[in-house]
């Protein structure tokens, strides 16, 4: 991802604009750096539930006793199977998900071999999002054949102890810096709606802009019961495009791909966050939650091509 050149008096400025002009000013920002490039993934939940962390939003904590399912690692046959699937659905992207802080060296190898094989029959990019790793278990993932590493930074430096205290925003940082040193493609976002205010958002898209990812996922809260956030207001629909527009103007190149809470809360506004900087979506649901069907999206990306091309 190209590095932005705004100053802080820059952003600063265009935090002042009014929506209108910020999203216009976003989309020739987009359509510049990467034309009517429309980036698709798809995620497969391949370890669930008893983390032992203690993220404030999720569901899968053991923190929080939700009746989200729990299993081990899925089989080899079975991670294949769900990229044959996200292949078939239009996906660019298929990620790999476990629960948990880490994975152990059984888990490294299990899903080592699943990338294998997955790069050998299935004609879809391979990625993983396995929690915090080292640079020498990513170089076996890589020469396995994964393309990228995700691993959300969820908020800003200054807001990530209100919702995590199991572990540290430099051990997101330190596992983002061993990605990109064992030669993968970095994936890293976070979330809105988490309580975190504006200059917070503005915060997370520098530090994303510093580490130089390629891709950043924007999820907007859906709040679980039993977790932390159970209560947590949902944020408004301007919040959310001048977030989106903000950070296709930090960033600039790479995609910005809109995840789970899109349709919950931006619902009818979805085309708008496309005209203000956003270019890529999951599909196929997430992790817990199930996402709309996957052809309305693929109707939707046609759609949107054509009026970004107009």
């Amino acid at each position: 991802m190209k590095k932005s050149n705004l100053s802080k008096s820059d952003i600063q400025a265009v935090r002042a604009m009014g929506l209108t002009e910020l999203m216009g000013q976003a989309l020739r920002m987009k359509l510049k750096q990467r034309g009517d490039e429309f980036s698709l993934c798809s995620i497969f939940n391949a370890k669930s539930g008893l983390c032992s962390e203690d993220c404030g939003f999720c569901i899968q904590s053991s923190h929080y006793g939700s009746n989200t399912r729990s299993y081990p690692l899925k089989s080899v046959d079975e991670i294949v199977g769900a990229a044959r699937i996200a292949e078939r659905t239009g996906a660019h992207h298929f990620s790999i998900v476990t629960s948990g802080r880490g994975p152990t060296p059984k888990e490294v190898a299990a899903v080592a071999d699943a990338v294998a094989e997955i790069r050998s029959h299935v004609r879809i990019k391979v990625c993983a999002s396995l929690g915090i790793m080292n640079r020498r278990d990513l170089e076996l993932l890589k020469d396995a054949g994964l393309s990228r590493y995700h691993h959300n930074i969820e908020t800003s430096k200054e807001f990530f102890p209100n919702i995590v205290t199991t572990h540290s925003f430099a051990d997101r940082i330190d596992t983002i810096s061993a990605a990109r040193e064992a030669g993968l493609e970095v994936c890293a976002g976070g979330i809105f709606g988490l309580g975190e205010s504006e200059d917070d958002r503005v915060s997370m898209a520098m530090t994303l802009k510093e580490c130089e990812v390629d891709s950043v996922p924007l999820n907007i809260l859906i709040p679980s019961a039993g977790t932390p956030l159970t209560h947590a207001g949902r944020p408004a629909v301007v919040e959310i495009l001048k977030a989106i527009a903000l950070f296709r103007l930090i960033l600039k190149g790479g995609s910005i791909r809109l995840a789970a809470g899109r349709e919950a809360v931006l619902g009818d506004f979805l085309g708008m966050a496309f005209m203000a900087g956003a270019d890529g979506l999951m599909i196929g649901g997430y992790l817990t939650r199930k996402g709309r069907p996957p052809e309305d999206d693929l109707t939707f990306v046609r759609d949107m091509k054509e009026i970004w091309t107009a």
